[in-house]
């Protein structure tokens, strides 16, 4: 839901309009906090619904143990995700590598003492996760507040947050089934490996390649961010030609970054599992998995940063319907066909849920390269005339939701 905030004060910073960024914070807060409260009950009865869905009760009973000390996260999250997004719309970057750093240093410590020397064992790594993401969510909020990059951006808490958010939460509705049905495809691939005859090495083998998959993806991450950001800026500030450009540039350096990795994964593929693991079974399944991961990871090279432009362009609907096509029409369904009925196990699960990626890539390919980028930079503004500041009361906002631009601000 947090992603709305990015394209808002994007947008918003790009325009000039720079105390708005503080309210977007503010409100993006209040909506996740809410959601939180929603979320914590599913990870209350997470053994129950990991039960339900045919996992066995042993992993249902580990997972369930490592969940419930990761709660506080949750909220932590409600915080960390709108205020990297404030800061990275304004190219403030560097703060949050610092503090994430030193937070890193800190977990590893912390972690390694609460486990090992004191014995928490699985509960003890969640909520000593949960302590390192509020740790990285104090470090940001006192940044902001004391730092003069953002004296122009961050005016101090704001009852304007309250106004406006029945239109805000549809924003980030459409948001959170974007990124939600994208970050759920793979979570589904290890419920479905965990159901497969040989679970174990299945399991481990995807565990292997995810985590791989996850370690290049958060180089994409970050030119989905800077994506997004450089999009968002530009169509605020009315440079479609300079939008379009951005687009090019990222999506090819992020492009080529992904194929070199994708190069070395396949170069290392009989050895790379024993970073993970000493057994043999498990690096044959991995060394077998291989050829499908380094596709993924040229394939997650280009998707991640599309997301991210469609985000710097308010696409997140757009998005959220092609993801349920791709994915759960397409992905799951032929990974679970292939994985089961042609007895292809991990590789075939795996082999679904790269179509399904691929096919996600190719529409955003062409939505992206038939995009009218002086119609964003219109849309754009229209969208930042919406979304100022409220003089309607909350309750008048959720039965009548019209919207008016009245109200005159200093600009910095």
């Amino acid at each position: 839901m947090g992603s709305a905030v990015e394209t808002l004060c994007g947008q918003a910073y790009g325009a000039q309009k720079y105390d708005m960024l503080g309210i977007y914070l503010q409100r993006s807060t209040i909506l996740l906090f809410l959601t939180g409260v929603a979320v914590t009950f599913l990870y209350i009865f997470s053994k129950p619904l990991l039960l339900l869905l045919g996992e066995s009760s042993e992993i249902a009973s580990a997972a369930a143990i490592f969940v419930y000390g990761l709660i506080p996260q949750i909220f932590a999250y409600a915080l960390n995700f709108p205020i990297s997004k404030f800061l990275q719309s304004q190219s403030i970057v560097a703060p949050s590598a610092y503090i994430a750093t030193g937070t890193i240093v800190f977990h590893v410590v912390v972690s390694y003492i609460v486990i090992y020397k004191l014995g928490l064992g699985l509960l003890g790594a969640a909520l000593v996760l949960s302590l390192s993401w509020w740790v990285i969510v104090v470090g940001q909020f006192i940044y902001i507040i004391k730092s003069e990059k953002c004296k122009h951006t961050w005016l101090g808490f704001s009852m304007q947050a309250f106004y406006g958010l029945w239109g805000f939460f549809k924003l980030s509705a459409a948001s959170a089934v974007m990124l939600c049905l994208e970050a759920w495809y793979y979570q589904i691939l290890v419920l479905l490996a965990g159901m497969l005859p040989n679970a174990e090495v299945a399991l481990d083998s995807l565990a292997i390649c995810i985590q791989i998959m996850g370690w290049v993806f958060m180089i994409s991450v970050g030119f989905n961010a800077a994506a997004s950001v450089r999009v968002g800026n530009e169509l605020g500030a009315g440079h479609p030609r300079a939008a379009a450009f951005s687009v090019v540039m990222v999506t090819s350096i992020s492009a080529i970054i992904a194929i070199i990795m994708a190069i070395i994964v396949l170069a290392l593929r009989h050895d790379i599992s024993y970073v993970f693991t000493e057994g043999q079974t498990v690096s044959d399944a991995v060394s077998e998995m291989c050829p499908l991961l380094a596709c993924t990871l040229i394939l997650n090279g280009i998707q991640p940063v599309l997301s991210g432009v469609a985000v710097g362009c308010g696409w997140q609907a757009f998005v959220a319907y092609v993801n349920v096509g791709c994915f759960y029409v397409v992905g799951i369904p032929v990974g679970a066909v292939l994985g089961f009925h042609f007895n292809l196990g991990a590789k075939g699960i795996w082999a679904g849920m790269l179509g399904g990626t691929l096919m996600q890539t190719i529409i955003l390919i062409f939505v992206t390269y038939r995009t009218d980028w002086k119609k964003e930079v219109d849309n754009a503004s229209k969208r930042l005339d919406r979304w100022e500041d409220k003089t309607e009361p909350l309750l008048n906002d959720i039965v009548e939701p019209h919207f008016s631009h009245h109200i005159c601000r200093n600009k910095p």
